[in-house]
């Protein structure tokens, strides 16, 4: 009212209807663009223009004549209503108006871009085969439920695995050609791209008869067990050995054997005691005892190809089934079973 009171009541009601007829006006040049007419040329035209600040370059770049790309910015320019570029003797420079979609421009090209990849992608995965080497530990808990999400996506795409002991065998396959995708201890060699999947916890495996008074072995207490191990060369063995190193005590290797579940049934029949990742030696007898290193010892598992291999898509879509895969998890403290 206040307002009102400083004007002639017919001056304000003129006011009243020129605003409200710009309002009109304006909401009918916003309906009048028609998103129909626009090319996905005039898109790619104004960032090639927004990048190289000059029409010139711009149809360089694209391989057009200058004269195509300034009619396609002036055909956008117009159907949008508003100016894009601010033309001079130094350039094209973007105006505020402009900045902005350019930003929106790029989202497009992106998203086409992304359909292409992703047609692309399909046409890739309807055969081929994934070929993966691995240790046994990875093959027997990690691999099976990836596998049969993959086999449930792609059911066309075969999927080989094979076994090997060491790490150097995996990195051997990848380098030879025979693998397409390698499960490792990491840190492995600068030739290949690896990704850490999983930490896996070092345990202690103790006959049923074993007596602790609690979840955490010494080192004196373990010095009185003889060890079964794998053999010195072996991807687990090789840290773990040199972790034991630190030890104050002398530690007794009795036997060395390769094949986990054949180490850990000579636990069980009470012949000494083993050291070994949580994963590989799963699964084990109830009647085994199982406790923490004196300090806190792992491996690290990852997922490596060879560097600038020339992978098929299936081996990309396997790679990412992995990658988004829930990584297992174990505890750091186990109970033991005192007789």
């Amino acid at each position: 009212m206040l307002l009102f009171s400083f004007f002639p009541l017919s001056t304000v009601n003129c006011q009243l209807s020129t605003v409200n007829c710009q309002l009109f006006l304006l909401g009918n040049a916003m309906n009048d663009i028609n998103t129909r007419r626009m090319k996905l040329s005039q898109i790619q035209a104004l960032i090639a223009v927004a990048d190289c600040e000059n029409f010139s370059e711009a149809a360089l770049q694209m391989e057009l004549s200058q004269s195509a790309v300034s009619h396609a910015i002036a055909s956008l320019e117009t159907e949008l209503g508003v100016q894009l570029f601010h033309r001079g003797r130094h350039g094209a420079q973007l105006t505020p108006v402009g900045e902005r979609v350019v930003l929106h421009g790029r989202q497009i090209v992106r998203s086409l871009e992304m359909m292409v990849k992703e047609a692309d992608l399909e046409k890739g995965l309807q055969g081929g085969q994934v070929r993966i080497v691995t240790f046994r530990s990875v093959a027997t808990h990690i691999l099976p439920g990836i596998i049969a999400q993959f086999r449930d996506r792609f059911p066309k795409i075969a999927v080989s695995i094979t076994e090997v002991y060491y790490t150097q065998a995996v990195e051997e396959a990848l380098r030879s050609g025979k693998a397409d995708i390698g499960f490792v201890s990491l840190p492995i060699s600068d030739e290949f791209e690896s990704r850490e999947i999983l930490r896996d916890k070092y345990v202690v495996l103790l006959p049923p008869t074993a007596k602790l008074s609690s979840g955490k072995i010494t080192w004196e207490e373990l010095a009185n067990h003889p060890l079964i191990l794998q053999p010195p060369e072996t991807a687990c063995s090789i840290p773990l050995r040199k972790y034991l190193a630190t030890s104050d005590f002398p530690l007794n290797i009795a036997y060395e054997l390769s094949e986990d579940s054949t180490i850990v049934s000579m636990v069980m029949g009470g012949l000494g005691a083993t050291i070994m990742p949580r994963l590989a030696a799963e699964p084990i007898p109830a009647e085994v005892k199982v406790c923490s290193l004196p300090a806190a010892f792992e491996r690290v598992i990852g997922v490596a190809v060879l560097k600038d291999a020339l992978l098929i898509p299936a081996v990309f879509a396997f790679l990412d089934l992995v990658k988004s895969a829930t990584e297992i998890e174990y505890d750091t403290d186990f109970p033991i079973n005192p007789s």
